[in-house]
């Protein structure tokens, strides 16, 4: 019980940190904010005893944006770093884990998949205070707008291609294979999470009770698709989470691993997908726009894209997996509500969220309306 609540707070702070189109507030890095300095000549030692090739002096910038870990930018005469560290102070146990994302990403850059390259972990907390890992600063560019309107229109089309070719490539590495078997559990994913997320919506009183959600709730365990497959998922594979090259449509690194475990691939495939009918001011996505005026693929032109890339006919229980996902994220928004009503979260972006959770509610239940 106490992991579950550990890995609903986690997503609860990662969702209320999530970026919409307006992800100006995630760009870039500057001065240190008040409470997340560290001693940082203790660090400059670390580095040149533990990274290839490091030579001071050191500048160290952190990152804006709402990360649960808190993320800077280590510049040197030769070359930049990042550093992700746990947060100082008291945690509960097994939450910021930062040891999980350094193993992920060693694992999948070992198997060729394009992640930064990380140069070193250290649990040693008498360095900066905290665990932390060091990787490569991958220089590139973000799209903070699903519809990709930075780029040229006949330009975008290749975008979307890449970042499924990219997502069917992450469901068919062999995670036993690069040393992942038991980065997660295996088989039932859904019924595990149905069961997780519907006992957090129950429980949370002060949030209230919804009509709509209270049916998605009854009908999700009865519509479970049939036959179980298991996978390596990232758990939130959006366009603002990977780094693209500067002038191709080709994805250098794939960012944000922190919600990543074993778990069903269609699952994930439909979270990304979700994109299509995610409205842009909730989290990135081009809900009520027409994707063929922006250039993109369709909705079902991106689901044949998917099964072609990864060896399926079809994907017949499609608006199930993508109900699953917006009651997911209506049941962590819905959280965030209980949060604000016991005071517990008093940002701008919890209010919003709370906000945005009727919509969630609806988009849930018009795709379980469509399984039917």
């Amino acid at each position: 019980m106490v992991a579950r609540q550990e890995d609903q707070a986690r997503l609860e702070e990662k969702a209320d940190g999530m970026s919409t189109t307006g992800g100006d507030a995630n760009l870039g890095a500057g001065p240190v904010r008040e409470g997340f300095h560290f001693d940082e000549a203790a660090l400059s030692r670390w580095m040149a005893e533990n990274v290839p090739d490091f030579a001071g002096p050191m500048t160290v910038l952190q990152f804006n944006g709402g990360q649960s870990n808190p993320t800077y930018r280590l510049h040197t005469p030769n070359r930049d770093y990042v550093l992700r560290r746990k947060p100082a102070g008291q945690l509960a146990a097994g939450a910021h884990a930062v040891d999980r994302e350094a193993r992920i990403l060693k694992a999948l850059g070992g198997a060729g998949f394009p992640v930064a390259h990380v140069h070193g972990l250290c649990m040693d907390e008498t360095v900066i205070g905290s665990w932390f890992y060091v990787m490569e600063l991958v220089e590139g560019r973000i799209f903070w707008d699903a519809g990709f309107i930075e780029l040229p229109k006949a330009e975008r089309r290749a975008y979307y291609e890449e970042m499924n070719r990219t997502i069917a490539r992450l469901h068919g590495l062999d995670y036993a294979a690069i040393g992942l078997a038991d980065y997660g559990k295996p088989a039932s994913y859904f019924e595990r999470q149905i069961t997780r997320w519907s006992k957090s919506y129950l429980a949370d009183t002060d949030a209230g009770r919804d009509p709509g959600m209270d049916r998605i709730v009854e009908w999700l365990p009865t519509a479970i698709p049939p036959g179980d497959e298991t996978s390596l998922v990232h758990g939130d594979f959006r366009c603002d989470n990977m780094i693209f090259h500067p002038t191709e449509p080709r994805i250098l690194a794939v960012l944000d691993w922190e919600l990543s475990t074993l778990g069903h691939p269609l699952a994930d495939f439909a979270y990304h997908a979700m994109m299509y009918r995610m409205p842009q001011d909730i989290v990135a996505g081009i809900g009520g726009r027409d994707p063929v005026a922006l250039g993109l693929p369709t909705e079902e032109e991106y689901i044949t894209m998917y099964c072609r890339n990864t060896g399926r006919s079809d994907l017949p229980h499609y608006d199930f997996y993508i109900a699953f996902n917006f009651f997911r994220m209506a049941a962590i928004f819905h959280g965030i509500k209980g949060r604000v009503a016991r005071g517990q979260a008093a940002s701008a972006n919890a209010a919003q969220r709370v906000q945005a959770y009727p919509r969630l509610v609806n988009l849930a239940l018009d795709a379980m309306n469509k399984c039917r």
